[in-house]
């Protein structure tokens, strides 16, 4: 029996653990792929395994959804380091323009104070120090998971180096005629004052009155009567039987709100016939439905609502109301001049509103600036499988090719279809957006004159663009601006493309498309060559985690409570790729009562086999030992697979049910009454495959594992650079 390590003479403290054990591997340098190769750890030939880490919001906490996209990349990055790959994790945060600056608004409103108070450098800086604070905090939580990202080569959206990439991108783009400005309907927030993108909207059942009102000879239905003060065209279907007698053009004279008006026919397929009565007005300025409509047949298109939510001119007498307030007005009008057929209470519809503020959206047409995905451009430099260099694409075509061709592989694969549909219709790319937080717009202007590029122009009298450019468009280049694009640096070459991309399917369309379209165009290759898409974590009750709901937890509250290592197995075992999790604290405790066991594992192996032995193996034991290469197999392909909850389900019974239940119980009798071949040999059984099983273990539970190596008599070095056991 052997000297017993004091640690193992009392129960595990994660507490006491982790932050040791965490400084430990930061002051080891090994988590920087140029230190490893350095102090020999990796081979300076090695294969390479690149991640960029998904940039956190920079607008507050992290939350148990984003500890499981932690603790995932955090597995795959640790085994292909003790593989013994040249293994870089990226990591940053995201700027997250609207919703930062949404947030500092809220507080400055409590201070009764406006951006408005403040010139634009004023509040950029007010909102920069809020960024500060929170960036440090969302570190704390990194760290405090376990994550072996390189601290070396930390990014950040909105940095000088990243703000030079933006400009550079957006400069080339320009350039290629990609992107261009013009007036288009958009998203509009009449409260926040900006457009948001079309993936930024949520959609929210609602129920609201639906009116039918007499329009000349054709009744038509609305649950916005506050838009129909420009509706002076009717459209139906040109197969519609019921109106064959009109035509494309026909004039109707007719009594309307604000009283007579001259309506004209528009026949188009667009139409539902099976839809109320077959028949519908448009407003062309505030549904892109309708706007469509009109440019197709070349109509008129009238601003009837402002950028603040309030009827213009054009409603007449309820000019300048806002448009909740008009509404019941409007439709009280309609009544009384016997225009209003009938109302249904009960009509349910889903609402637009944004998803970064809440706010009801408003459909506009506004000048701004956008990414034509249909353009066909040259790829100058093409590196893409079926896509020659100087053959002419789209960014929509590219996109779509990339996957098709199986260049890019997106786990689970139904997420393939998903992600098919939503190129195919896939429109011009708004990008400007009216905040004052974010990457400005690299365009100035003097006169009629025009000039775009990375730095302003010299001479007197230039103005830059007012605009920012949309979040998404700076982050969509994460995976080479982090790696000093646009500079030809050594880590592009080396890392680019990456190798694996892990995130939320919640944004596959939001960001992992985007990031497509950019490395396709500048850098003329993927981005990434798998895309693994997590689920969402949910609460017992299959809520979705949110902030907003004051039900997203804080993972360094169950971290303190119950340790890093149980939250992360709790995080991964039973949770396959694309699958929502319903998390329960159960479940996180559970995983402690396994780590407590682990711990009592290793004190008996430190006990009763110090040396390990150098025996040959006995029949019964070289089983066992046959047993644990299966294992071992089967973990590794497993991790290979990107099947991660399979391989922490497997480890998590192995040491249970038979290293423990069945190896250890034997080892207690054979230890008192065994031949000394059977010690010897069943010395070296314990000793050896408890060796390997932590490092097997080690990715998924990092620190006890970590805890546990130091004492044994086999580590040569820290357990996260030790390399993945293949065979004894």
């Amino acid at each position: 029996m052997g000297l017993m390590p004091e640690k193992f003479l009392k129960p595990y403290n994660s507490k006491e653990v982790e932050k040791n054990i965490y400084k430990r591997w930061e002051e080891s340098g090994y988590f920087n792929p140029d230190v490893c190769i350095k102090e020999g750890v990796t081979a300076p030939d090695a294969p390479v395994f690149s991640m960029v880490l998904p940039p956190p919001n920079a607008t507050g906490e992290l939350h148990i959804g984003s500890a499981l996209m932690l603790c995932i990349e955090d597995i795959v990055t640790r085994y292909k380091r003790m593989q013994g790959f040249r293994t870089l994790w990226i990591p940053g945060t995201d700027h997250a323009a609207i919703a930062t600056q949404s947030k500092v608004e809220k507080e400055l409103y409590k201070e009764k104070k406006t951006r408005h108070d403040f010139s634009r450098e004023e509040f950029v800086n007010i909102v920069h120090e809020f960024v500060l604070k929170n960036k440090g905090r969302i570190k704390e939580q990194i760290i405090a998971m376990g994550c072996s990202l390189d601290w070396s080569r930390e990014a950040f959206t909105l940095d000088e180096k990243r703000e030079i990439g933006v400009r550079t991108a957006f400069t080339r783009m320009y350039n290629a005629g990609l992107i261009f400005r013009g007036e288009r309907i958009v998203n509009w927030d009449p409260k926040l004052q900006t457009t948001i993108s079309d993936d930024e909207i949520e959609h929210k059942e609602q129920n609201d009155p639906f009116y039918y009102f007499q329009y000349g000879p054709f009744v038509i239905g609305t649950a916005r009567p506050e838009t129909k003060f420009g509706d002076k065209y009717v459209v139906m279907h040109p197969e519609d039987k019921r109106y064959k007698e009109y035509t494309q053009g026909q004039k109707i004279n007719l009594e309307w709100i604000n009283g007579p008006l001259v309506a004209t026919v528009i026949k188009d397929p667009i139409i539902d016939m099976s839809f109320g009565s077959g028949v519908m007005t448009i407003t062309p300025a505030h549904s892109a439905i309708d706007f469509d409509i009109a440019k197709r047949h070349g109509l008129d298109i009238e601003q009837v609502i402002d950028f603040n939510g309030k009827l213009l001119p054009i409603a007449g007498e309820f000019a300048g109301v806002h448009i909740k307030k008009a509404r019941p007005l409007i439709v009280e009008k309609l009544q009384k001049k016997g225009l209003l057929v009938k109302t249904d209470e009960a009509y349910v519809h889903n609402i637009a509103i944004n998803s970064r503020g809440g706010e009801l959206i408003e459909p506009q047409i506004k000048l701004q600036w956008f990414i034509d995905v249909n353009k066909k451009f040259s790829l100058t430099h093409s590196k893409i499988k079926g896509i020659k260099s100087g053959e002419e694409t789209s960014l929509k075509d590219a996109m779509l090719h990339v996957v098709q061709s199986g260049e890019i592989k997106i786990l689970p694969p139904q997420f393939e279809k998903h992600y098919f549909h939503w190129i195919e219709n896939f429109k011009p790319w708004c990008i400007s957006r009216q905040i004052l937080y974010g990457h400005r717009i690299p365009v100035w202007y003097r006169g009629d004159e025009i000039s775009v590029g990375v730095t302003a122009p010299a001479g007197e009298g230039w103005r830059q663009d007012e605009d920012t450019l949309d979040t998404w468009f700076s982050s969509a280049l994460w995976t080479f601006s982090t790696l000093g694009w646009p500079e030809e640096t050594k880590d592009l070459k080396t890392y680019h493309p990456t190798t694996l991309l892990e995130t939320g399917y919640d944004i596959l369309f939001f960001w992992v498309a985007r990031m497509i379209l950019m490395s396709v165009f500048h850098m003329g290759e993927v981005p990434f060559k798998t895309v693994y898409l997590h689920g969402i974590v949910r609460n017992e009750q299959g809520k979705k985690l949110s902030k907003s709901l004051n039900n997203a937890g804080d993972p360094l509250e169950m971290t303190e409570k119950y340790g890093t290592d149980a939250l992360r197995m709790a995080l991964i075992v039973g949770n396959g790729p694309g699958n929502d999790l319903k998390l329960a604290e159960e479940k996180i405790k559970a995983y402690k009562h396994f780590a407590n066991k682990l711990w009592n594992v290793g004190r008996f192996v430190l006990q009763h086999t110090p040396d390990g032995g150098a025996a040959v193996f006995t029949q019964s034991d070289q089983q066992y030992v046959t047993q644990f290469i299966a294992l071992a197999g089967d973990v590794a392909d497993d991790m290979e697979n990107y099947r991660l909850h399979l391989a922490a389900e497997k480890l998590y019974h192995y040491i249970w049910d038979v290293f423990a239940s069945a190896i250890l119980e034997e080892s207690k009798t054979i230890f008192k009454i065994g031949t000394p071949e059977d010690i010897a040999s069943r010395k070296r059984l314990v000793m050896t495959v408890f060796s390997d099983f932590l490092k097997l273990l080690h990715p998924f539970m990092p620190f006890i594992t970590e805890e546990i190596w130091t004492s044994m008599p086999t580590a040569k070095s820290l357990l996260m650079v030790e390399k993945w056991p293949n065979d004894f």
